[in-house]
Order: structure tokens, then sequence, then C-alpha cells
């Protein structure tokens, strides 16, 4: 009796670790991948400029968002927070080497097989973990560059019509960074505007038509003395952050110790910041998986409505984008429900850049904002 039930024991064991086993086989392979040591000047090492990388980092808790504009005084360290930026990025899983970083379901759907041919499967395929991409866009870039085009090379050595993916292509699940987008040619903020919508880009070029995923958060910066930007691209942008020259002496003081210690020893820098760096990534990490909880009252939905209809912003995209933003801020703050503090908060970034545009206006937007929702929330009676 003893041993019977020795054996069926042992069976069991030997059953469950097989299934293990074949759980552990089941679904794409995955390829031994390293995170590259940064080189970039460590986000949370900026001094200052909170507003700025709020924005980012609410665009990386929800890309839904829309992206960031960030406009201000020349010098102010907009492009290097952008590009640091990478460094606190969560990495994300691709199939291997796959030039559109598309994940497993998304490279099944897109890659369907001939008549005939077999179906693929995950466990067909090799994955890899990646760094979120963060594309620089130049402004001398040519359409070809940023749409793609043919590859010339394999058209002459094989005599084949090959498509050479462009810059879109890159940034696909990840960022689109354009420095002096202001100065950006209309052609390109046309193309910019239609994959921005549609979340596809779609290339005709000498009899080859092709069509890939480009889903990417658009970053732009810029200085507002060189010029505006176009209306249909500005609001485009989900969130505005205005930078300013720093006028504290003590802080003026400390981004230059910083900027200096970096130059002399990047490496001994960057160590020196690892502890920061693994802690705002973790609390990023936390505020994703927590996204999907956090919930908004209709109370405080109402009054973003009213905030919007007073402040005569157009269209339905203001409520939205407040809507996103403030779940992402709440989730950042470890917050389940939206309250209108946090709406308070992040309000400006959302409506400044919607506001229309009065010559004879004088006061500041953020504080036109400020007025107008603290006049819904009945704070301040209306004159």
């Amino acid at each position: 009796m003893t041993q019977t039930a020795s054996a069926a024991k042992k069976t069991a064991s030997t059953k469950a670790k097989s299934g293990s086993v074949a759980a552990k086989a089941s679904g794409p392979k995955k390829a031994r991948t390293k995170k590259k040591q940064g080189t970039a000047f460590p986000f949370t090492a900026i001094v200052g400029q909170e507003e700025m990388k709020l924005s980012l980092i609410l665009n990386i808790i929800d890309p839904r968002i829309g992206g960031v504009l960030v406009m201000g005084h020349r010098g102010t360290g907009k492009s290097t927070t952008v590009r640091a930026l990478a460094e606190v990025l969560p990495m994300i899983e691709r199939v291997k080497d796959d030039v559109y970083n598309r994940s497993v379901s998304d490279y099944i759907e897109a890659e369907k097989p001939k008549k005939g041919a077999k179906a693929m499967t995950p466990e067909d395929m090799t994955i890899e973990d990646i760094p979120v991409p963060v594309v620089d866009l130049p402004l001398g870039a040519t359409e070809d560059r940023v749409c793609g085009t043919i590859d010339i090379e394999q058209a002459l050595t094989s005599g084949v019509k090959a498509f050479e993916p462009g810059l879109l292509a890159q940034s696909n699940r990840g960022f689109l960074y354009i420095d002096e987008v202001n100065l950006l040619d209309d052609h390109l903020v046309d193309v910019l505007l239609d994959v921005a919508a549609s979340g596809r880009n779609v290339v005709e070029r000498e009899g080859i038509s092709i069509r890939h995923p480009a889903r990417f958060v658009l970053v732009g910066s810029g200085n507002p003395e060189e010029g505006e930007l176009r209306p249909q691209l500005l609001d485009r942008f989900g969130l505005h952050a205005r930078i300013i020259t720093i006028l504290d002496v003590a802080k003026r003081v400390e981004i230059v110790k910083r900027r200096h210690e970096y130059d002399d020893d990047p490496q001994a820098f960057l160590k020196k910041w690892t502890r920061e760096q693994n802690k705002l990534q973790k609390r990023i990490l936390q505020a994703k998986e927590l996204l999907p909880e956090v919930t908004m009252s209709d109370e405080v939905l109402t009054d973003v409505a009213k905030l919007c209809m007073q402040l005569g912003i157009d269209g339905h995209r203001g409520e939205l984008t407040i809507t996103r933003t403030a779940n992402a801020f709440a989730a950042f703050n470890g917050d389940k429900v939206v309250t209108i503090e946090h709406v308070r908060e992040i309000a400006g970034l959302c409506l400044r850049h919607r506001l229309r545009k009065d010559p004879l206006e004088v006061m500041d937007p953020g504080e036109k904002i400020d007025r107008e929702l603290a006049k819904v929330l009945g704070e301040v009676e209306e004159v």
C-alpha cells in the first residue's frame, strides 16, 4: 500500500515536472540581452524644469496622452532632458531583430502566411528585450529618410525591389524627438500629422506599397522667438511644457557644478546617480501597472468639461487629454482615484496651447486656467 502510494506520488511529480517543462517550452524563445550602459546626462540629475520632466514621465505612463511640446529659452536643457529620457524608460519586448520593434502578437498579425503555408505561432519566434527607442528627427531630413524608401544597395546587387525603413519605423513603440520643431518643413509636418493620427505609415515608391505600424510619442522642442508652430501640429501635442531660464542663484550654481562633474568623468557621475535613476524607473513601472485601476468620478469629469467650455477650447481633445493625464498623474502618485487636485496640477499642461489667442489678453495662460478652474469649483465668484 505504501509502495503503491509512493509510486503514484512519484508519477504525479514526474508529470508535474514534465508539465512545467512543457509550459516553459511553449511561447516564444527569449534571446539573451544585456542593457547597454547609458552615456547621456542622467535624467534625475537635471536641476529644475519640473514641468518638462513631469510631462515626459506622464507620457511614458500613458502614451495615449499624445506627446509633449517643450517651448522655452535657448540653453535651458530641453534637448538634454529629452535625450536623458531613454535611460529611465523601461525595456520592451520585440521579435528579435525586427526593424519595426513589433511585439509577437503584432508580428503574427502583420506577417500573414501565403496561401497553403503554415501559420506562424509564438513558439516559432525568438524575442528580445530592447530599450524603448528615442529617435531624433533632424530638421534637414528628407521625406525618404523619415518615411522610408527603396533599398538601393539591394536593388543594384540583387535586382530586387526592397524597402529600406525610415525614422518612423525606428520610432514605433517609442519616442520621436524633433528639436526646433517650429522650423520643420511644412511637407514633413503634413506627413507627421497623417501618421500620428492613423498610427500607420504608408509608403508608395517605385511599384512598392508598404504599410507598417508607426505608433510613437511625439516630442518637440523649440524657441518661440524663432517662429510659431502651425495650429494643426500644435493641437496634436497632448501637453505643452513651458521652460524658462532659472533665476535662482543656488540652482544655477548647481547646474554648472553637475555639468562640470559629468564632463570630467561621465562614468563616475552616471554611477553616482544610478540609484536615483533606478528609483524613478521603478516608480514609473508601478504607475503603469496601477493605471488600469485608476478611476475618475462623474463629478470631476463634469468639472473638467465645464472648465474647457468656459475657456472656449475648440473640440474635445481638451477633456480627453486632461482625463488621460490626470489618470496618469494619479497613478504616478500611487492614487487609485482622481481628485480635482490632480486635475489642478496638470490642467495648465493640457490646455495652455489650446486657448484661443487674443492679442489684447495680458493675463498669463496658466493664471487664466487657474482662475477659470476656481470659478468652476465655486472658490471665487464670477464677476
